[in-house]
């Protein structure tokens, strides 16, 4: 049986304060009749994305849009369908968005967003949702105190809001007590943190997450991890992409899209390969290898969540 395809446009409505998103209830003679979900609908053959996002508001939600960029687009395989929710981030618009077909419609905390029911194919939008567009990898750094002051400086004056803590050379007892020091900074601005290394981490430093190698990617075969933390994993293929699906992590990181200092001797995948790796990811990407913030936009045109970077953040 041939599947029937479904192109839906869907808007993360993002309030002025930048803390709350617009959810719509689904009525209830409709499949997943109660369920919420990002207010949007299905595109006219003749219509790209953004253009059947700004009908589709207007006619649910009595809004315009002024400013919206790509957030994700995630492929969903029903018994019948598939689906293809082609998701923008909406930044600006013009109105008071009300119920124009009597639907429900909230403003909702984003990190309550996990205490509403949505249809299965909604959750990596939700995840998209929730995490920031810019992921800093922190650099080495022997001294604890510089550790502390780059750390500090990066989450109050670029306010990054995702933080890896990568330290390869130091040992456990090490790592722990500056993953505390980071962990400390880190709530103070309302920060995540993600330790690079073993899930057991976890059991020592209440972190919000763990980010794992490739290589560890591999060798797992299920979520090393409770569902309230973030889980995210390096990736460099579709094999990697694939298996961090299985796993079911939050999110990762695609790379290297340039050459890069310390891997000179990696070929770059360029842009396109990386569109091609992302349309199908399922999950948010972040775009890694010679990334700086002058690319964000470039990654978020070609499906990334943003960009994750060590020198352009590490200062």
């Amino acid at each position: 049986m041939v599947k029937r395809r479904v192109h839906v446009a869907a808007a993360a409505m993002i309030s002025a304060d930048q803390k709350h998103v617009l959810i719509a209830r689904r009525p209830s003679n409709v499949d997943h009749g109660g369920l919420w979900e990002f207010p949007g609908g299905k595109l006219a053959p003749y219509e790209t994305g953004l253009e059947g996002l700004k009908r589709e508001l207007h006619e649910e939600l009595g809004v315009e849009i002024v400013r919206a960029q790509p957030l994700i687009r995630v492929h969903h395989e029903y018994p019948d369908k598939h689906i293809l929710l082609d998701v923008w981030q909406v930044h600006e618009f013009a109105g008071e968005p009300f119920g124009r077909e009597g639907q429900a419609v909230r403003w909702v905390p984003m990190n309550e967003l996990v205490n509403y029911p949505f249809p299965a194919a909604n959750l990596p939008i939700l995840r998209a949702v929730m995490l920031p567009t810019e992921y800093l990898i922190t650099g080495e750094e022997p001294d604890v105190e510089r550790f502390a002051a780059l750390l500090e400086r990066a989450l109050r004056e670029d306010n990054i809001r995702l933080v890896q803590l990568r330290a390869k050379s130091l040992d456990e007892a090490a790592y722990v007590a500056r993953a505390e020091r980071a962990l400390t900074l880190c709530r103070e601005y309302g920060a995540k943190l993600l330790l690079n290394g073993e899930p057991t981490l976890l059991e020592q430093v209440d972190a919000d997450g763990i980010h794992l190698t490739s290589a560890r990617l591999m060798e797992l075969d299920r979520r090393p991890i409770a569902e309230n933390k973030w889980l995210s994993a390096s990736t460099h293929d579709q094999k990697q992409l694939s298996q961090a699906a299985v796993l079911g992590c939050d999110f990762v990181t695609l790379s290297p899209l340039r050459t890069t200092p310390s891997h000179p001797e990696v070929a770059p995948m360029g842009w396109h390969d990386f569109q091609q790796l992302v349309e199908r990811a399922g999950m948010p990407v972040f775009a890694l290898g010679g990334m700086t913030r002058f690319d964000a936009n470039h990654a978020r045109a070609v499906g990334a969540q943003g960009i994750a970077s060590i020198r352009d953040f590490w200062k």
